[in-house]
């Protein structure tokens, strides 16, 4: 990937609304026409940005991101076992409960076409870290494009998510948005 010059500006949620209000909270104020989130630890590395860019930019989709269940061997550092499995059963459940055909909702790297995305950031409610399901939830009944794609992953130690009760909180929050739909 090119080295360049990227303007920032910081953006403060002052009090602390979860993962999903901060994402949604920066992606809505981008200035650029694709905004693209990944998670603080890096566990996805930036080199991987052009796997979700080109599509969006090249028109193929609206919504990009990134896998670890679509090619495994791109994972160098696996999560610890326990962990690893929850997320397999929790992406299960959430295809059976939403429909989506997706097999990894909580890789935390995703881009977004934002002429396209803004109004489901805007009607999106949940803040914490079903805010990706949530997203994906909306853009496909909206009948947008949405790209799952392959990314390298490295396991990060030091994750503030906490196995079981972020778990429960997770799985609650998806069956609510189910039954609101």
């Amino acid at each position: 990937m090119k080295s360049a010059q990227v303007p920032t500006r910081l953006l403060e949620n002052f009090p602390n609304r979860g993962k999903g209000a901060a994402v949604r909270s920066g992606l809505l104020a981008a200035r650029t026409p694709i905004g693209l989130f990944s998670d603080a630890d890096l566990s996805t590395p930036l080199e991987e940005t052009p796997k979700l860019i080109e599509p969006i930019a090249n028109g193929e989709v609206d919504i990009a991101f990134g896998s670890r269940a679509l090619d495994r061997s791109l994972i160098g550092v696996h999560q610890p076992w326990r962990r690893e499995q929850a997320g397999r059963v929790f992406n299960l459940l959430v295809r059976l409960a939403t429909g989506l055909p997706f097999w990894d909702t909580q890789c935390g790297f995703k881009a977004f076409r934002l002429e396209a995305c803004r109004p489901i950031l805007e009607a999106a409610r949940i803040q914490g870290f079903a805010f990706d399901v949530e997203l994906l939830y909306l853009v496909h009944r909206a009948g947008l494009r949405i790209r799952e794609i392959p990314v390298r992953w490295n396991h990060a130690e030091g994750s503030k998510v906490s196995f079981f009760r972020d778990s429960l909180r997770m799985l609650s929050e998806v069956i609510t948005l189910r039954a609101s739909s």
